[in-house]
């Protein structure tokens, strides 16, 4: 198909917080990789467009993940019995290790982006290893998918296992340079380069410095984690006296928010001074429920985010999740929520289905832009999904049937049509 083509089916996507907007049976135009909105009968001046007729299918918005790994897909489902910091050098460190071969990140970047293409992800924000080659070849195997991403080269200059330790502050920013630069030259379309410290403890003041500079110089945008786990939390505090709170050791040197976009996973522990500074600096949260079970790490309190007006998109974090499956972090985000709601604070609300969609869909899509709605002007992300592969004796509403696809994890197996960017990819 081209870039500009229609769809007709059961639209549905949340323009608005808390509300999905369901159209039985409509028509989503796409107009040179942009949305042109929802129709009942194709406008005449559309009407010369190809047509994908998927009457009685599910059509919705491209989901966003906002935070995942792409080295540690090869392990997910594994080293479960550990918190963060132990996780990290027991389990992820190790593997991360591995991608100074150039061979074997070969191999689990080509299957990684191949799983990416397949699922429902439309839009990413990817973390490599510190290895500059092995994370432009992620980044050629995640052009090659079609999806539209940023990549980081992780920048790591302390607190880590010697062979992710890069030698010197000064070292790993020329790194980080080669990388940009070796992106650009190789003139991707749809994936970008994003600032990527790993963490405050892998990140001496000295290195945070010099990315804060990179990210100017380059206008990039910023990736990293924030008030995880408790443990974690106390070791910034140690390392990073001078720092007001775990985000002030970002924002002091440029790498939070205010001049250019920045997105932090986590969030579970943040202070109110650190909720502040992210609203704010504009702060992405991706708030990435399966992998905070999974490591031990808690609740974050997404409510009480959203009613503070903070950016919040989800991520999957594999490997801290174990499946790269965004359907699966919808549900997974109102699950937890009813748990803070029951066991920490009963006047937060559990999110629900609409508001845990939107997220995963128009939420984190402003981190690219305009992305992840059905909207006049949106860049055109897009799923046709077949679930009659569940078959019910009840009379569903196509709501029931959109809910019922996210719990029973349909994106596996329902998928029949991707687009993004108005590219089809599936």
């Amino acid at each position: 198909m081209s870039r500009s083509h229609i769809i007709k089916g059961h639209i549905c996507h949340a323009p608005e917080a808390g509300r999905l907007e369901i159209r039985e049976n409509a028509f989503v135009v796409c107009e040179d990789g942009i949305c042109r909105g929802i129709f009942d009968e194709v406008p005449e001046k559309y009407r010369g467009l190809e047509m994908a007729d998927c009457t009685g299918k599910l059509v919705l918005p491209g989901l966003v993940d906002l935070h995942i790994h792409a080295p540690q897909y090869a392990y997910r489902g594994t080293g479960m019995d550990y918190e963060l910091l132990d996780w990290l050098y027991k389990v992820a460190f190790p593997e991360e290790i591995r991608y100074e071969d150039a061979e074997y990140a070969a191999k689990a970047y080509g299957i990684f982006a191949q799983k990416m293409k397949k699922s429902a992800t439309t839009r990413a924000a990817i973390f490599a290893t510190m290895h500059t080659d092995a994370a432009l070849i992620l980044s050629d195997e995640m052009e090659k998918s079609g999806l539209i991403s940023f990549v980081g080269k992780v920048s790591m200059d302390r607190d880590a296992m010697p062979e992710l330790t890069e030698k010197s502050a000064e070292q790993a920013a020329a790194e980080a340079r080669r990388f940009i630069t070796e992106s650009a030259a190789r003139a991707y379309r749809r994936t970008k380069p994003i600032v990527t410290p790993r963490f405050v403890p892998s990140c001496s003041a000295e290195l945070m410095a010099e990315l804060g500079k990179i990210r100017k110089e380059y206008g990039l945008p910023v990736q990293s984690h924030l008030s995880e786990n408790p443990d974690e939390v106390e070791l910034v505090s140690r390392l990073e006296p001078e720092a007001a709170f775990y985000g002030d050791a970002y924002d002091r040197f440029g790498l939070f928010g205010r001049e250019g976009r920045t997105v932090m996973a986590h969030c579970v522990y943040s202070t109110p001074e650190e909720v502040r500074r992210m609203k704010e600096n504009g702060v992405w949260i991706a708030h990435c429920p399966s992998s905070n079970m999974n490591i031990a790490s808690g609740i974050a309190p997404v409510r009480r985010y959203l009613e503070q007006g903070l950016r919040v998109g989800l991520g999957t974090d594999v490997a801290g999740g174990t499946t790269e499956s965004m359907f699966r972090a919808v549900t997974d985000a109102i699950q937890v929520s009813k748990l803070y709601w029951r066991h920490v604070d009963r006047d937060a609300k559990p999110l629900t289905f609409a508001e845990s969609f939107r997220m995963a869909t128009k939420g984190g899509g402003a981190f690219f832009g305009k992305a992840g709605s059905f909207e006049d002007g949106y860049e055109f992300d897009a799923l046709v999904l077949e679930d009659a592969s569940e078959p019910t004796a009840r009379e569903l509403t196509v709501r029931d049937r959109l809910e019922r696809a996210f719990y029973f994890e349909l994106d596996r197996v329902g998928i029949v049509m991707k687009f993004a960017g108005g590219e089809r990819i599936l």
